[in-house]
């Protein structure tokens, strides 16, 4: 398919003068309106295109759960931003997620994480393992639980998370892919913590890379999207061309216009969400109401050196805290903040707060002690003040 838009880019760099990604993020690549000269492309809904008289269509062009005009741009942008071959938007996270594994086929095997973003754990545990896929679930920061967990010939797909949500694990990309690809597996990372601001995996050795759009490449908590990012485009690229065409998982016009609208913003949002989640990890490290604070930039976090390796210009706005005095005070906590909104989701400018074990219920991995921060670009002072008090008021008879 000729996927040539009806915007083009207003810049015609050679190779050496490639645009920097917080350039290529900021100005959308620099695509434009052609035919109004609008610095801001419009909005595209249409569902369906128009046939010429000789009976074929524009490009190939027929209809929109295929391929998306109002797509373009922003699977262009993430192609750049990531350095892969292609992109795809999805309606969800989710929808991205699922289709890496409803590509396979029944009776192959796959390894994901024990740790990982619990819908997608149930969803591997539960259809997928009904419809026939072999599923191991291993702790993907051990490589050599990695390497045990291979079956050569017949695993297709590994799939890691890092940082791994909720406990913020940190997989080696370069070493996992290394172990996937011994054994002749496709290797697929979830990189929507680290965003492309912070990590790349396809340079690292992925060979998909997937984001839940929902949450730092939007950052509004207004749109809901997913986006895969192929390193080549083979057949299990194709093969994922079809899951989506199939299951109806593009996503829509309007969302795709916000999503390019919030990718704008990228690269300042999540460096001011680094630069808070630090310094507030750091001071609640030695609050007296925490026990324990999960992020990957303190010295002490077990992943801290792999984060180090991999992850360049911070360690994420994501964090987790232990409260003092188990799951009635974490609750209490969360009942007496302000500025911090009780809330699902994350990635976003405002700052959220979450206890994950009532949201994932029975079965769940993660400690009844455990509150989940999404650090957004509020006043770290603020952020810090608003949670100190909810901890005293917690913690008070």
């Amino acid at each position: 398919m000729n996927d040539k838009p009806s915007f083009d880019k207003t810049h015609n760099q050679s190779q050496d003068q490639r645009m920097k990604p917080a350039t290529v993020a900021a100005q959308g690549l620099g695509w434009i309106d052609e035919k109004t000269r609008a610095l801001v492309p419009g909005v595209q809904v249409s569902t369906t295109y128009i046939r010429n008289p000789d009976n074929s269509y524009v490009d190939n062009r027929n209809y929109s759960r295929t391929s998306h005009t109002a797509c373009l741009q922003p699977e262009a942008v993430l192609k750049e931003l990531e350095q892969g071959a292609a992109a795809m938007l999805f309606s969800s996270g989710m929808a991205a997620a699922t289709a890496c594994f409803l590509a396979l086929k029944p009776g192959d095997h796959v390894v994901a994480p024990k740790i990982l973003y619990f819908e997608l754990r149930k969803w591997l545990t539960s259809s997928a393992t009904e419809w026939g896929l072999n599923v191991d679930l291993v702790d993907m920061t051990d490589l050599d639980a990695l390497k045990r967990a291979m079956k050569p010939g017949k695993t297709k797909l590994v799939w890691a998370e890092t940082p791994a949500n909720p406990l913020w694990d940190i997989t080696d990309i370069a070493e996992a892919a290394k172990i996937a690809h011994e054994a002749r597996a496709h290797f697929g990372v979830d990189s929507t913590t680290a965003s492309p601001v912070l990590t790349r995996p396809l340079e690292l050795g992925a060979d998909i890379v997937m984001h839940s759009a929902t949450k730092y490449l939007n950052g509004h908590s207004d749109v809901l999207a997913g986006a895969l990012i192929a390193k080549v485009e083979d057949d299990y690229w194709e093969r994922l061309k079809t899951v989506r065409k199939q299951v109806g998982g593009v996503l829509g016009g309007f969302e795709a216009w916000l999503l390019t609208r919030g990718m704008r913003t990228l690269y300042p949002r999540v460096r001011a969400q680094v630069a808070n989640a630090q310094a507030l990890a750091e001071r609640f490290a030695k609050h007296p109401h925490i026990a324990h604070v999960l992020y990957p930039g303190l010295p002490d976090f077990p992943g801290h050196a792999v984060a180090k390796k991999q992850m360049k210009g911070g360690f994420g706005g994501m964090m987790s805290i232990r409260v003092r005095g188990g799951e009635a005070a974490a609750v209490k906590t969360a009942a007496n903040v302000h500025i911090w909104k009780r809330a699902t989701s994350l990635g976003s400018v405002e700052s959220l707060i979450e206890h994950r074990a009532s949201l994932e219920g029975a079965g769940t991995p993660v400690p009844h002690d455990l509150l989940r921060l999404s650090v957004g670009i509020e006043d770290a002072d603020d952020l810090y003040n608003d949670m100190d008090q909810a901890l005293a008021a917690a913690h008070s008879r």
